[in-house]
């Protein structure tokens, strides 16, 4: 199992198009991606409506974390993703 934890960089933090963004790029990662805050719940990372759910604002910490081949790539992939301010993204 790969993990990483990373803040979330992006101004409107994981919803609407960041969220959307960041659920196609899990969606197309070889492992299984979950996400989850501290203290909550972990939930599908290729799920715009359970990203949604999470709260997950500007600035936040989030942990990714991913079993399967690709593990640790899809991780570093996804945390990279969220370091950078996806609402700015063209």
């Amino acid at each position: 199992m790969a993990e990483r934890t990373v803040k979330i960089a992006s101004a409107s933090g994981l919803h609407a198009r960041p969220a959307g963004i960041f659920a196609q790029a899990a969606a197309e990662q070889p492992a299984t991606v979950t996400i989850e805050k501290p203290g909550g719940s972990a939930v599908q990372a290729s799920s715009m409506l359970m990203l949604m759910t999470l709260g997950a604002g500007k600035g936040d910490e989030v942990t990714l974390r991913a079993e399967g081949e690709g593990a640790e790539e899809s991780v570093n992939a996804l945390a990279d993703l969220l370091e950078k301010d996806l609402d700015a993204e063209e």
